[in-house]
This record gives C-alpha cells, structure tokens and sequence, in this order.
C-alpha cells in the first residue's frame, strides 16, 4: 500500500506540477514581472501611498533571474507542493478509493475549493506592491479556513444525518463569517486591469492542475490497484 501511495503520488504529482508551471509560464508569470516593473521603479525607491503606506525594494535581496532561473525554480516549487498534495489524494484513496477514473475530477474540485477558492474568497492571489495585512496572520486565517474547508466538505459529501451536513455548511461558512485580516490602507502599484487578469489567471491555472491532479491520481490509484489485484 505505501508504494502504491508513492508511486501514484509521485507520477501524479509530477505530471500537474509540469503542468501547472507551463501555464505559468504562459499567463501568470508575465503578469508578474509586468507587475514588478511598477514595483522597481527604481529598485531602491520608497513609494509612499494614502494614510502613510509605504513600499520600500531592497536591490541586494537576491531572487531569480529572468528565464531558466525562474522557470526552475518554479517548477521546483510546484513540484514540491503537487507531490505533497498527491501524498494527500492517495492516502484518502485508500480510505475511499475511486470506483471510476472520472471521481478524481470531483477529488480534485473538492482540493481546489479547499486550498485555492475558499482562502482567495478573503485574500485574492496579489501581485508584487500590493500592500497586505500581518503575513502570521494571513497564514493563521488561511490554515483555518482551509482546514474548515475540508472538514465541512466531508461533512457535506460524506456525512448519512442531515444534521452532520447543516453542521458542514455551518464549519464551511466561519472563516469567512469571522473575516480574513485586511491591510488599514488598501494600495497597490500596478494598474487595477493587470490585477483583475492576475487574480482570473491564477484561479484558472489553479483550476487546471487541480482537476489534472486529480484525474492522473485516481487513473494511477486505481490502475496500481487492478495490477496488484491480477498479480
């Protein structure tokens, strides 16, 4: 069973990972940097916004350079998170493994709904020089509502009372009931357009490694089953 979590984990998660950073590469990235032309204008300036909201860009702080650097380390990055991800999926396949190849798509949706729309729904995807709330407490509010997230999915999904599933709504719904925390001063130094594209293109591409996730996840969880089954 371990290996048939590692493989499945591992395959998968390489797969929505090259995925993931192709898209990237083609849409999210160059909102990035054309967001990052705003914020190093020049690199060492402080630009001071309403109510005393300041950026200030530090040039000696090292970061990846334009090109294979920065698709490299990309690709590092998600594959990291796809692999951790896909560990998640095949573990829960072998609580309720998919009868069909199709039942990742509903899986991967269900990921998606828990790490991508239900934390963006109080704090959107930004670009760089968008000004942000205390980051320990963003990642609280975000590890909370993710974590509500996924309880009130399962409650609703899986739970045979009706009240199990008023109780799901009820856990699904607190984070954003309670707020995520916001910035006094809300500024930002790209054009309101380039952020609107920024925040469309990061729910796509989201979406997309998401549902590839899950589909490649249960194809192999159920395909390392049957081969185990006929051995």
């Amino acid at each position: 069973m371990i290996k048939r979590i590692a493989q499945t984990a591992g395959f998968s998660g390489l797969l929505a990972a090259l995925l993931l950073t192709l898209l990237q590469s083609f849409w999210v990235s160059p909102l990035i940097l054309q967001a990052e032309t705003f914020e190093k204008a020049p690199a060492t300036e402080v630009h001071e916004h309403a109510a005393g909201v300041a950026h200030s860009h530090d040039a000696e702080a090292w970061e990846p350079e334009d090109g294979w650097q920065r698709v490299l380390s990309t690709t590092g990055g998600n594959l990291v998170v796809a692999v951790g991800f896909a560990l998640m999926l095949a573990g829960l396949y072998t609580l309720r493994a998919p009868t069909r190849t199709s039942q990742g798509l509903l899986w991967g949706l269900a990921g998606y709904a828990t790490f991508v729309l239900a934390p963006t729904l109080g704090l959107p995807p930004e670009l760089p020089g968008t000004a942000a709330a205390d980051l320990a407490q963003r990642q609280m509010w975000w590890i909370g509502t993710a974590a509500s997230t996924a309880v009130g999915i399962a409650l609703i999904a899986f739970g045979r009372h009706w009240l199990l599933k008023l109780l799901g709504l009820a856990i699904l719904v607190t984070p954003h009931v309670i707020g995520a925390p916001q910035p006094e001063v809300h500024s930002m130094l790209a054009p309101e357009a380039l952020e609107s594209e920024f925040k469309l293109a990061s729910q796509l591409t989201n979406v997309a490694f998401w549902l590839a996730l899950g589909l490649i996840s249960a194809w192999l969880f159920r395909r390392s089953a049957q081969a185990h089954h006929d051995a």
